[in-house]
């Protein structure tokens, strides 16, 4: 009989093989990374573009001109390419983000051939109807307006400009005037310039068919947009502004904390570590943050910190949200947790609950084909290999406490950090 009052016996991760893309080329040049997994007859295929947020000359133009993509092609109106892509069981995602925009789609194998063929012209000859733009733009402006009333938001927005300027890509905040200056012309050309062969990649996973790779160059092997590379853009240079701000609203019931600064992105070799000691002031559920904030103190529902990556930058957060009337004391626990991290070693038998944790969470997240597919990509963005993840498992297993209050007081200080609050303080 099993003996339910017994844990089970568990086992240490020593080493994760993972399935590998392999590249291909059509004959204009794009390059296509397929991974072929799992059992299902599905496909994943994702058309990725340098065209996010980034490389706009404007606010709203990256997102705007991703979102008219579906509105009209040269043959199909957008109702047309709604129904032909839905009477074929597939499905459309459209994204935009700060590096890059994407077009992705799920097919049956099956209908493979007339899946592809809606997203060619969707890819190559989208006309951008007036009436369309005149819709989305509207509907943009009024998610905005609700927008601009929630502390999150707001929070959010202006942590960016603090971090990066108010000038910068990464920082520049969309405001009411934009919604006046913007014009379907300056989607027409920036869509010509960023969705192009030259700056295209497309990623392939599931149980592929054998006919896939010429599928593809039948629909996309020919070149099509401006041929301008954009893979060297000037770098922008980011001027964060330290210390504590304040959006202050009345009326609010709760506040929006961000807490943070610029770092660096997976290219950097203090990553791999300071992600472990992210993971235990924020990273996970158990993490010292949850464990006093909302745990202890009840202060919260939920409050995490992280690492985001973006190919130009990097940068440390701690986000919640909490009573308007703690926000104070909140704030002085977050950096109560800062402290203890830069003063004291990290227990052993709680590092090596993070260091479970941590790759045991890896081994979830390349679970099936899409998950795999999305695991490479997120390596190709910042030109590395499929050995960022042997270096990443390696300092998991084996970084030290000293090392992580080492990096606690170089990347932790107090005076280096960014407060912003919405809210009342």
């Amino acid at each position: 009989m099993l003996n339910r009052a017994v844990a089970p016996d568990y086992k240490t991760i020593d080493k994760i093989d993972i399935l590998r893309t392999q590249p291909a080329r059509l004959s204009n040049g794009v390059e296509v990374f397929s991974l072929s997994a799992g059992s299902q007859e599905i496909t994943k295929v994702e058309f990725l573009f340098r065209a996010g947020m980034y490389y706009q000359p404007d606010t709203l133009i990256a997102s705007g001109t991703n979102a008219m993509l579906e509105s009209g092609t040269l043959r199909f109106t957008a109702d047309q390419l709604s129904d032909g892509i839905d009477f074929f069981g597939s499905f459309l995602e459209l994204q935009v983000e700060q590096d890059f925009a994407s077009v992705t789609v799920y097919f049956l194998n099956k209908y493979m051939s007339q899946t592809l063929n809606f997203i060619e012209e969707l890819i190559k000859h989208p006309v951008f109807p007036d009436n369309e733009f005149r819709i989305h733009h509207a509907n943009k402006r009024q998610k905005h307006a609700i927008n601009t009333q929630k502390v999150s938001v707001l929070a959010r927005r202006r942590f960016s400009e603090l971090l990066f300027g108010e000038e910068h890509p990464y920082g520049r905040d969309v405001k009411d005037s934009d919604f006046d200056r913007i014009s379907i012309d300056e989607l027409k050309s920036f869509f010509n310039t960023h969705y192009s062969s030259r700056n295209c990649t497309i990623f392939v996973a599931g149980n592929l068919p054998d006919n896939l790779i010429p599928e593809l160059d039948r629909c996309f092997g020919s070149s099509w947009g401006e041929q301008i590379d954009l893979r060297h853009k000037p770098l922008v240079p980011v001027q964060s502004i330290p210390g504590h701000h304040l959006i202050e609203k009345d009326d609010a019931i709760q506040s929006a904390v961000r807490v943070g600064r610029i770092l660096f992105n997976k290219r950097h070799e203090d990553y791999f570590k300071f992600q472990v000691l992210n993971s235990v002031l924020g990273g996970y559920f158990g993490s010292r943050l949850m464990a006093n904030i909302r745990e202890d103190k009840g202060y919260t529902y939920g409050i995490g910190s992280g690492l985001t990556n973006l190919v130009n930058a990097g940068y440390f957060f701690i986000s919640t949200e909490v009573g308007a009337e703690v926000t104070g004391d909140t704030l002085k626990e977050i950096y109560k947790e800062l402290a203890v991290l830069r003063e004291e070693l990290i227990p052993q038998e709680e590092l090596e609950t993070v260091r479970n944790y941590m790759l045991g969470n890896f081994l979830r997240s390349v679970d099936g084909p899409f998950s795999l597919i999305d695991k490479f990509k997120s390596v190709w963005e910042f030109d590395l290999d499929y050995g960022f993840f042997d270096h990443y498992f390696d300092a998991v297993k084996t970084v030290t406490p000293k090392e992580l209050r080492d990096l606690a007081n170089k990347y932790l200080q107090e005076k280096d950090l960014i407060q912003c609050v919405a809210g009342k303080l």
